[in-house]
């Protein structure tokens, strides 16, 4: 009996019971670890500015899972590899978002709390229903797949398939965050992509054919002008702040014993009150829980988590102005703002917030020990290199950083005079 999805970005995904490998996968996705996934929003707070962007790791899993098998059935062609590295790549790569955080990677920098690690947990944990099953598949298969998601698996061209610069994760989230929140910026040539992938199976790497330049010099791109445009946009990461000011209250007062609503015997009663997490805690934990929290919040006997939350749940989020100085300049109008926001009765801590991200494109120049490098072929050649070496289009592709402040809409009129008085 075939299962049928029907995605959006890759159209049908078929499995079939009369398999083994996707009888697994079937019974996989069945599971309360997988289903999960469907209650964590894949961009976070992203549909506070793009309203499309409702998707969920649960169909971005979906996706990168059906992409490693195209992959690995491709390899397959040219190649004789295992039975077990092909298992082993469908199922990390289906399975490596299974520990996100509600609303993905913005509730992890507050609780400091690393997503990949409760993946692992998860998996290597007994009673979850995942690990029983890959199991009873093989003994050791659980072990296999947490070696593939912490780049221990061997052979290792399976690792970098699951993460690095050139992995199937990447190539299904950009095209999907793309798709769903209506920005053009992810798009690049998918087929031709997986067209010119290969594998050195003498060295154990990844590698792009000679004839992939072009679409690999796309596809940086696509990351690059994705993280310009959508992931870093004002507006979502205003959202962002909001919710991290809440959740650092939210501790603060929790801890303190002030908090108004605090749901006993909660998985959030236990984060906001630093209690040990057990797997079986957090994966009652999803993006409901946090929103039901937040909203009974804006009730809340404390002022500032309750005005914080109400301005979540009504989406009046800060306003947000680019600081490009020097640090001495900059930590002088910090300093002056913060004390102006004061004057007006906010709290600096909740209220006057710096905002800094960076991302690179392509990590050649950063991270020079060759686990980060996209390889192609020189052409005309057999040598592999990287393709910064004949690419100017990537050596062009420089880090991009963001620094700015956050603030409420009634600020505005005094950062507004101190900029222009800067």
């Amino acid at each position: 009996m075939e299962r049928i999805y029907r995605d959006p970005v890759h159209n049908i995904i078929t499995l079939s019971d009369h398999r083994p490998d996707d009888a697994l996968l079937i019974k996989l996705i069945d599971t309360r670890e997988f289903q999960r996934l469907r209650h964590i929003r894949q961009l976070g707070l992203a549909h506070y500015t793009y309203q499309g962007a409702e998707h969920s790791r649960f169909t971005h899993s979906l996706g990168v899972m059906h992409l490693m098998t195209r992959v690995m059935n491709r390899f397959r062609e040219k190649h004789l590899i295992s039975a077990e590295a092909r298992i082993v790549a469908r199922a990390a790569a289906m399975l490596h978002d299974l520990g996100h955080w509600p609303f993905s990677h913005v509730m992890e920098k507050v609780l400091h709390q690393n997503h990949e690690r409760w993946t692992v947990r998860i998996i290597a944990d007994p009673n979850t229903q995942v690990h029983k099953l890959l199991a009873e598949f093989e003994t050791s298969l659980p072990e296999k797949i947490v070696a593939a998601i912490e780049n221990k698996y061997r052979p290792a061209f399976v690792c970098q398939l699951v993460s690095s610069q050139l992995d199937v994760d990447r190539f299904d989230y950009l095209l999907r965050d793309s798709l769903m929140t209506g920005a053009q910026y992810g798009n690049y040539d998918l087929e031709w992509l997986i067209q010119s992938l290969e594998v050195d199976l003498e060295n154990d790497r990844v590698y792009l054919a000679a004839n992939g330049l072009y679409a690999a010099e796309e596809y940086l791109r696509a990351r690059y002008y994705m993280f310009r445009q959508v992931y870093f946009h004002r507006t979502l990461r205003s959202a962002e702040t909001v919710l991290q000011c809440i959740m650092r209250r939210a501790v603060e007062v929790a801890r303190a014993g002030k908090i108004g609503f605090l749901l006993d015997g909660s998985v959030m009663q236990c984060v906001l009150t630093g209690q040990q997490l057990l797997v079986e805690d957090y994966l009652r934990f999803d993006d409901h829980d946090v929103m039901f929290h937040i909203k009974e919040w804006s009730r809340d006997s404390d002022s500032i988590l309750k005005d914080l939350s109400s301005r979540f749940v009504e989406r009046r989020l800060f306003k947000a102005r680019d600081i490009e100085l020097p640090e001495p300049e900059r930590i002088a109008l910090i300093a002056e703002a913060k004390r102006r926001i004061a004057d007006l009765g906010f709290d600096p801590q909740y209220y006057l917030i710096e905002d800094r991200a960076a991302d690179v494109p392509y990590y050649s120049y950063y991270r020079p020990d060759g686990k980060a490098r996209l390889y192609i072929e020189r052409r005309g050649t057999r040598e592999l290199c990287d393709i910064a070496d004949i690419s100017e289009v990537v050596r062009l592709m420089g880090r991009y950083e963001i620094h700015r402040i956050c603030y409420p809409a009634e600020a505005s009129h005094v950062i507004e005079e101190l900029w222009k008085n800067q």
